[in-house]
Parts: structure tokens; C-alpha cells; sequence
């Protein structure tokens, strides 16, 4: 007779493997974004110490929202992908794709 281990039971399901890794690639690429932030944050400090033309800061400003948005997008998205790989069924998925579009929501 063969025992079966059950899924909760188990240290690392193939998919837990394939999420763990998807997450810290993602990790990985978000801590990059946020890196170049930071340098593009402390080159808007530089430009309104130098007195360069508002103009030129928003610019430059717009460009770090924009960036900001796309690594908060990005790390939602791994979220969602996260949570989709790990689920046990349906109904968590679904529980955990709300749960990500009302994080969206709240703070996009």
C-alpha cells in the first residue's frame, strides 16, 4: 500500500520551486528599478540645488513617477503570478487575484 504524502505536507511542490524562483527574479528586477530611482531622486535634488529651470525638473520628475509606477506594477504582478502558481484551487485563486486587485485599487 502506498502512502501519499498531501500537497500542504510536502517541503517544495514543483510549483512552489517554479514561484520561489519567478519571485526572486522579480525581486531581483524590482531592487534594480528602485536603484535607479533612488540615482534619478538624487539627480532632482541636484538640479533644484543648481537652480535648473522648473521645466527641467518635472521632466525629470515625471520620469521618476513613471518609473515608480512601473516597479510597483511589477512587483504586483508577481504577486498575482505568486499567488496563482501556489494555489490550491480555484477559489484561492480567485480569492488572491481580488486580493491583489483591491491592493491596485487602494494604491494605483
Amino acid at each position: 500500500m502506498a502512502v501519499t504524502t498531501p500537497k500542504s505536507a510536502t517541503s517544495k511542490t514543483p510549483t512552489a520551486q517554479t514561484a520561489s524562483a519567478y519571485r526572486s527574479e522579480h525581486q531581483r528586477d524590482v531592487i534594480n528599478r528602485l536603484k535607479r530611482i533612488e540615482g534619478q531622486v538624487r539627480g532632482l535634488i541636484d538640479m533644484v540645488e543648481k537652480g535648473r529651470p522648473c521645466e527641467d525638473v518635472a521632466q525629470q520628475m515625471s520620469a521618476a513617477r513613471k518609473a515608480m509606477d512601473k516597479a510597483f506594477y511589477r512587483m504586483m504582478a508577481c504577486s498575482v503570478m505568486e499567488a496563482v502558481a501556489v494555489s490550491d484551487s480555484e477559489d484561492a485563486t480567485f480569492r488572491e487575484v481580488e486580493r491583489s486587485t483591491r491592493i491596485l485599487e487602494k494604491y494605483a
